[in-house]
């Protein structure tokens, strides 16, 4: 046996192997990346439409649900995207649907206290969009959706019932 051929060949070998195992995973860490991001963009555009759907409740008194499969269902991937203290923010908006569905159940409520409540609801919604909003979207795509990094519900809803106007 000739070592100045094997010694070559098993360090080609493992110098082989180990590139493309840091290339495999490098490719399967992007791939995570990018299904988070897509998970937290889901997210965020189900949150727009539920904060739309509580500034008509608060605004008119037309209670219709609020929908929260995307998060039920994306809910792993978007946990490896944030940090503890923002996924609190996203979960706590979805904690507040029980809330809204007492809330549009319960008639003996004074109107104030009922818009005051949801204009919590609102905050928080608002909190967690703006958060899904920076870690979702590079700063060219948030140009290109439109959307000011503090969009007042009244602005948003306005815009909500144009385009619900415009649809034939």
């Amino acid at each position: 046996m000739d070592w100045s051929i094997v010694v070559p060949a098993i360090i080609g070998s493992l110098v082989g192997v180990m590139g493309w195992l840091v290339v495999g995973i490098y490719i399967q860490r992007r791939q995570f990346q990018r299904q988070a991001r897509n998970a937290a963009k889901a997210v965020y555009f189900e949150l727009d439409v539920n904060l739309a759907t509580i500034g008509v409740a608060r605004d008119h008194g037309v209670f219709t649900e609020l929908d929260r499969s995307s998060f039920e269902r994306l809910l792993p991937e978007l946990a490896t995207l944030l940090s503890g203290t923002d996924l609190r923010t996203v979960v706590d908006a979805y904690m507040t649907h029980a809330g809204y569905r007492q809330l549009a159940a319960s008639d003996d409520l004074p109107a104030d206290v009922r818009r005051a409540v949801l204009a919590k609801f609102i905050d928080l919604h608002q909190r967690a969009i703006a958060t899904l909003r920076t870690q979702a979207f590079s700063a060219a795509e948030v140009r290109a959706l439109g959307a000011p990094p503090a969009r007042s519900v009244d602005e948003h809803v306005r815009s909500t019932e144009n385009a619900a106007r415009t649809k034939p």
